[in-house]
């Protein structure tokens, strides 16, 4: 429907530039990704510095396994313990070494807009296909502080932009209206995760948007409940040690098979819960190291992971058949 040319210059493009055109040039249905997303943790050495052998490992491993993107330097990243230097190049890598198999969405945001703005552009600028950007923490912006910022923050960073609600940990939510506001005057806001818990906001958010919101499970024992409410899939912790369960608990959904999705992401739950026994992401660190994919070294001020958790997690790991 677009014309030879279009497609053309469509196929030219990088894939986050191809779904912000296509979805301005004929309102498509076109996600960044659908499935499940990792919001992949961030190797580190003993001396805390980032692994970047390792991190290219866990690249391979997600492209390998059934991951349909990779979400680098989000909270499971530990991106607000890295200086803004660590931060881009751990972007910059994560683009060149996934080398176009999958998406790279980059987190960008910051309870500064200016901040917020910059590493948005300068993620563009390295390849990235979309950014993910949380609502200004500890600022607590108003409805009309998040929709500037926002709006500010897509006008510099071009290509496609995640919301991210998750009032648990910033302090503040996004209304319904704003989501929706953001969303039919801002070409290039095209998705949201949404980690409230809130379904009576997620499903006015879906009525107001009209099926121009991609909507993304935040919280991984929430899957199959949002994609009922049109979601895409999830941003994932789970996908860290588990991408092909989290996959298929999307594509089974997508596929009309929603029975079988909803007794995988049932069998999942124990192992979430553990996942999540203490603040992320600390219980996820410690279960990559226990596979072998990564050490579990973490940044203060997280501290290692409470015996106690450390031995539910891996009681829940063997019953998954991650770990002998």
């Amino acid at each position: 429907g677009l014309g030879d040319v279009y497609k053309r210059q469509i196929l030219q493009m990088p894939y986050g530039f191809r779904v912000a055109f296509v979805k301005i040039r004929r309102g498509s249905n076109m996600a960044i990704f659908t499935g499940a997303g990792v919001a992949i943790v961030t190797p580190f050495k003993e001396d805390e510095s980032i692994d970047y052998d390792r991190l290219d490992e866990l690249i391979d491993f997600h492209c390998e396994n059934g991951t349909d993107s990779i979400v680098i330097c989000g909270t499971s990243g530990e991106a607000a313990t890295m200086t803004e230097r660590e931060h881009m190049e751990c972007v910059k890598f994560t683009v060149e070494r996934t080398k176009g198999r999958i998406p790279v969405i980059a987190g960008t945001g910051s309870n500064c807009t200016k901040t917020a703005m910059e590493l948005s552009k300068e993620a563009a600028g390295y390849g990235a296909d979309g950014v993910l950007v949380v609502t200004p923490y500890y600022n607590k912006a108003t409805q009309k502080g998040m929709i500037a910022h926002f709006t500010q923050v897509a006008d510099a960073a071009k290509i496609p932009v995640v919301l991210y609600n998750i009032p648990g940990r910033t302090g503040c939510k996004m209304e319904a209206e704003t989501v929706a506001y953001l969303v039919n005057h801002v070409d290039n806001i095209v998705a949201i995760k949404e980690a409230s818990g809130d379904f009576s906001n997620i499903v006015k958010m879906m009525d107001l948007t009209d099926g121009k919101l991609d909507l993304y499970s935040g919280n991984d024992d929430q899957i199959v409940p949002l994609m009922s409410l049109g979601g895409k899939g999830v941003i994932s912790v789970l996908s860290n040690v588990a991408p092909q369960a989290a996959h298929d608990i999307c594509q089974l959904y997508l596929d009309g098979k929603v029975k079988e999705s909803l007794e995988l992401q049932l069998k999942a739950l124990p192992l979430i819960h553990a996942l999540f026994s203490e603040v992320n992401p600390i219980p996820v660190k410690k279960a990559v190291e226990l596979m072998g994919l990564c050490g579990g070294t973490v940044r203060a001020p997280l501290t290692e992971l409470e015996p106690e958790h450390t031995e539910i997690l891996k009681r829940e790991m063997q019953k998954f058949g991650l770990i002998y």
